[in-house]
């Protein structure tokens, strides 16, 4: 198989959604025909492991990376870029997207068009309609906000993107790949690029991302900025501080003047102290925890995504004429 003769590769996790993800490779290889290259990354599927003769069927090129086990959907977007960045042209470009059909096949196009510019390195899908229940909705809304209070950044996009070969090497050699790849995209300062499109409905089945997986993956974009949230948790920390000390100084102010009524004086001065004391107790735990981030962080030597480790074996499709 040439790897080099396909201008498109896709990169796609799959756990336990045969069904769903076959539909996707034959929607990729009408829109494409052979100018695509799909990368599965089987993330230890039990009951519905992917084959190679989905891909075969589907008459397209492409390999399975069987994983050891089960990853996750963030360290296995991670181990199929790290395995695409040692093997792929400069002129090639490569989409991530998931298998389920949310993200669609037929607005590919539409992100490869704006990665034509020279002043892009990536293009990201922002979603323009949702398929999604209330709660989902409200919690995403939710979470932009807080995300963006605790950041100082903007998040408004997920996995669906398309990358130029720099950009690839790039992002595989930084260590918050596995824990949010869109997180990872903002934190890597690429030159990125919004693009509306659309969400579609799943192919087939459930989703298996829960509540708890949803709020476990918001959290995990903050780890990305650990060292941003936790300055300005300091910040907020100093700010609450000051104002318990000023209203104490004010307090106290009052009970020399006799204003404040019995019993006042005393339960308010208490409540103050015990915010006072867990305020700073809050602060130096937060000093310690960024000076050791930044010593972690400091001693971290960039190096492609340990992808080998995970990978049991790596199944090609046969030549094609």
């Amino acid at each position: 198989m040439n790897f080099a003769n396909h201008s498109v590769i896709v990169v796609t996790p799959v756990y336990e959604d045969l069904q769903a993800s076959s539909r996707l490779f034959k929607e990729l290889s009408v829109q494409f025909k052979r100018d695509v290259f799909i990368v599965v990354v089987e993330d230890g599927s039990v009951k519905q492991p992917i084959e190679i003769s989905s891909l075969e069927n589907a008459d397209v090129d492409g390999v399975i990376l069987k994983l050891r086990r089960n990853v996750g959907h963030q360290r296995a977007i991670a181990i199929g870029l790290g395995y695409v960045s040692e093997i792929m042209q400069p002129k090639q470009r490569v989409v991530v997207m998931d298998s389920d059909g949310e993200d669609l096949p037929s607005t590919i196009p539409d992100l490869l068009d704006q990665l034509k510019s020279e002043e892009v390195d990536i293009v990201v899908a922002q979603r323009t309609s949702r398929v999604e229940t209330f709660r989902f909705k409200a919690f995403y809304a939710v979470y932009k906000l807080f995300f963006s209070l605790m950041t100082g950044r903007v998040i408004n996009f997920g996995n669906f993107m398309a990358l130029k070969a720099p950009a690839v090497k790039r992002l595989v050699v930084m260590q918050e790949l596995p824990i949010h790849v869109a997180g990872a995209a903002i934190a890597s300062k690429l030159r990125t690029k919004i693009c509306p499109l659309p969400r579609g409905p799943r192919y087939a089945g459930q989703s298996k991302m829960n509540f708890v997986g949803l709020v476990l993956h918001g959290f995990k974009g903050l780890m990305v900025f650990a060292e941003d949230v936790l300055v300005r948790v300091g910040i907020a920390c100093a700010v609450i501080a000051s104002l318990t000390i000023v209203a104490s100084i004010v307090a106290i102010g009052l009970k020399l003047l006799s204003i404040a009524t019995p019993g006042w004086f005393s339960v308010a001065l208490g409540l103050l102290f015990l915010m006072l004391l867990q305020t700073v107790a809050l602060a130096i735990m937060t000093l310690m925890t960024l000076m050791l981030t930044g010593v972690v962080r400091g001693g971290t030597v960039a190096s492609i995504v340990a992808y080998h480790d995970f990978i049991e074996s790596v199944i090609q499709t046969s030549n094609r004429t």
